[in-house]
């Protein structure tokens, strides 16, 4: 037990700054010490108090208040497993937050008196009580039981790291918090570069938006696998805005390319098909340049996904910057649209058009309205495709083979999806 702990005092738990840095390089740290946040494993404990969620608690608090359950009762849990010792933290009501065993507390008034003197710990025959303290106040009262010389160490040192815990989670719910706002654009130009240097948050690098949407609702392992995957990049933000949505703000090098961000938007798709076993649509923004430019680069990012979905379904990743004449059509109102397709088509309707002929439509648009190669993919003479398409000439009044027709016919097609779209996602 000395040696363990000669090994810790080496690390210098008590400092804050030193602990933030295991949360960076678990490596850096004992095993035991090591607690990444977001890596956390999704459980909890049967003696964690069921009082902490009471319905005065809004949804984010209760959420806030068990992940915080979640970091604590991993470390004393450890904490246990290491010294044998048994712990229990008391909420401000002298309820139980979360423990490690079922022993009898000490009488309410010895707890009281506590609360209320200067000591920062006290000590009987069987256990050792402790303040945790933050922001100077009381948050908290550690209870070690034991009797052994050692426990008194074990119990400071305990200290120590549940303070650093909620030091670090505390800043690093600010910083999210902050993203998040950020992105919905709460703040303006003058308040996001303050807040963000209080935060420590670079205002002036590089930085794009990747939206992630799974195709199944609250998918907990998408979320938890794209944590794993950038785990490593302690200047990224990752958080979930519903059900399917997960955003991602990704620090970029000054080398890095709109060609980069393509690839790791088909590396997150293959990622979570692999790992995650979900399919998924990434899309991802323009270059922000600094941190002001944030919640343009999301709705980019928002506009990419739709965009994606209506106009090139069958596609995974979407950028801004590939939408082409896809973002122009999602700009105009629905009215217009169906103006334009009344005027095209009359009294006919796409609709009317069989799936064979559709895909001789698309296959013909992929291959640059090229006869030949439209014939040797689909595996059709070529007199069969030019009937087929003389046939559509009678029914729309349009050649697609003459590129004028083939064009307003590619855009009648798109705009009728975007119709369609937006009737059945009204805004």
């Amino acid at each position: 037990m000395e040696n363990l702990i000669s090994l810790i005092k080496k690390q210098n738990l008590q400092s804050a700054t030193n602990f933030q840095e295991s949360l960076i390089n678990p490596g850096s740290f004992p095993r035991f010490l090591c607690y990444n946040i977001e890596l956390l494993p999704d459980y909890f404990d049967q003696t964690i108090c069921k009082d902490c969620y009471k319905l005065t608690h809004t949804p984010k608090e209760r959420i806030d208040l068990m992940k915080i359950q979640q970091i604590l009762q991993k470390c004393l849990t450890d904490w246990k497993n290491i010294s044998q010792l048994d712990f229990c933290l008391l909420d401000s009501d002298n309820h139980i937050f979360l423990s490690t065993c079922d022993k009898k507390l000490p009488a309410e008034s010895k707890l009281e008196e506590f609360r209320q003197s200067s000591a920062l710990c006290v000590s009987n025959t069987s256990c050792c009580l402790y303040k945790i303290m933050e922001n100077h106040s009381i948050s908290y009262i550690l209870i070690v039981w034991g009797k052994a010389e050692s426990t008194a160490t074990i119990g400071e040192l305990a200290v120590c790291q549940v303070q650093s815990l909620l030091a670090a989670y505390a800043e690093k719910s600010d910083k999210n918090t902050f993203m998040q706002n950020l992105l919905l654009g709460s703040y303006s130009d003058v308040d996001a570069f303050n807040r963000a240097k209080k935060l420590h948050i670079a205002t002036s690098v590089q930085r794009a938006v990747f939206l992630v949407e799974t195709k199944q609702t609250k998918d907990e392992n998408a979320l938890a696998t794209i944590r794993n995957i950038f785990s490593a990049r302690t200047r990224d933000f990752i958080t979930a805005i519903d059900d399917t949505g997960i955003i991602i703000i990704r620090e970029l090098q000054s080398t890095e390319t709109y060609e980069d961000l393509e690839s790791i938007a088909y590396m997150l798709v293959d990622m979570l098909n692999t790992e995650a076993m979900t399919s998924a649509w990434v899309a991802y923004s323009n270059l922000a340049e600094d941190i002001s430019r944030l919640p343009d680069a999301y709705k980019e990012a928002h506009t990419a996904l739709e965009v994606g979905k209506i106009f090139y379904a069958d596609k995974n990743v979407f950028g801004y910057n590939q939408l082409g004449i896809g973002r122009l059509i999602y700009q105009l109102p629905v009215s217009i649209c169906e103006m334009f397709i009344d005027e095209i088509f009359k009294e006919e309707t796409l609709d009317s058009i069989d799936e064979e002929t559709l895909i001789t439509i698309r296959t013909f648009f992929e291959n640059n309205l090229n006869l030949s190669e439209t014939s040797r993919q689909l595996y059709v003479h070529r007199n069969t495709l030019v009937y087929r398409f003389e046939k559509l000439q009678r029914k729309f009044g349009l050649d697609i083979r003459a590129f004028e027709d083939a064009l307003t016919f590619k855009l009648a097609m798109m705009v009728v999806d975007y119709i369609k779209y937006s009737k059945n996602h009204p805004s």
